[in-house]
């Protein structure tokens, strides 16, 4: 007698990224490995990890320049805050993409780096990364007088130098934390500047090589739909389109911005997109767009040691370090 159990039904198949069973369960088909913080010796930065919201149990990795990388051993740092890629649905803080990436980063570029985990889609749908970033970012706030809970940021953080990157996603939710600042700033904390890497925006009418695609435009718009499945107005919906009728990007909370897009990435038209708005919407900062020729989406996290990720590297260091206002 056969007592093998059927096989869940599929209810939601967005292969290779992640797969809903009728049953309610959740398959994340990639970014499921983590690695612990620790010392890197081959990027001499220390990181750990720390929970900036005891009420979703949620963790944040630090990191931290070895501080004798630095003549001067009181030197405050400027401040990066990263929100990781993956759709609103897979990866975390702790993968060895991020952890990798971030390291290397940091050393490059001598900051302070706060690398945030916030709830995932579908069980958390789109805002409540948006919700738990902006946390995030509070508490990064909490330690301006000198007087938070985390210690490296106390004694080496330069709040009038404070930055938000991402990719993907996460280059989404930095422009979203961007926007908020700019309505609810943050005080005592100084945000210079985002950097978008290949964001994930989209629209409902197809713009440049979105056309060009009918089969992958449908993908991602399924995966906008498992993520934020309330939504009345899909793709039009201001979490995923920035530039929808009403968004007031000209209150834009910070003072310049660099925007990444590659070549072969189905998103490279609507990071152009954004760009373009951003200059014509009245925002007095400055941007700045750059393209990664025969690249695709994500290319520098998939490939760091390609020439085209160091050209990013090197390019998003000089900006996370050029003090000069726009």
């Amino acid at each position: 007698m056969d007592s093998t159990e059927p096989a869940a039904e599929i209810a939601i198949d967005l292969s290779p990224t992640i797969k809903v069973y009728k049953d309610g369960k959740v398959e994340r088909l990639k970014g499921n490995d983590i690695v612990p913080a620790s010392f890197d010796p081959k990027t001499n930065v220390h990181s750990k990890d720390i929970v900036y919201s005891p009420e979703n149990n949620l963790c944040a990795r630090l990191y931290i320049p070895n501080q004798r990388q630095n003549q001067n051993q009181n030197q405050k740092l400027p401040v990066l805050v990263y929100f990781h890629g993956g759709g609103f649905c897979i990866e975390t803080a702790f993968s060895p993409t991020y952890h990798n990436y971030l390291n290397t980063l940091v050393s490059e570029a001598t900051v302070i780096a706060v690398s945030v985990d916030y709830r995932r889609a579908p069980e958390n749908p789109v805002p409540c990364a948006h919700e738990d970033s902006w946390t995030a970012l509070k508490w990064v706030a909490s330690h301006v007088n000198g007087e938070g809970p985390e210690d490296w940021l106390n004694r080496s953080a330069d709040f009038q130098r404070v930055f938000c990157s991402g990719d993907s996603a996460g280059a989404n939710i930095a422009h979203h934390m961007g926007m908020r600042h700019g309505r609810e700033i943050l005080d005592g904390v100084n945000v210079i500047g985002i950097v978008l890497i290949h964001p994930y925006f989209l629209g409902r009418e197809a713009v440049g090589n979105e056309t060009a695609d009918a089969k992958k435009r449908d993908w991602v718009a399924g995966l906008w739909r498992l993520t934020c499945p309330s939504s009345s107005s899909g793709c039009d919906d201001p979490w995923i389109n920035p530039v929808v009728a009403g968004s007031d990007l000209a209150s834009l909370g910070c003072a310049r911005m660099l925007v990444f897009v590659a070549e072969n990435d189905f998103l490279r038209s609507r990071g152009w997109f954004y760009y373009d708005k951003l200059k014509e919407s009245g925002w007095r900062g400055n941007v700045q767009i750059v393209e990664s020729k025969g690249e695709q989406h994500v290319f520098h996290l998939i490939n760091p040691t390609c020439e085209n990720a160091v050209a990013m590297l090197e390019r998003t260091a000089s900006f996370l370090n050029h003090q000069e206002k726009a």
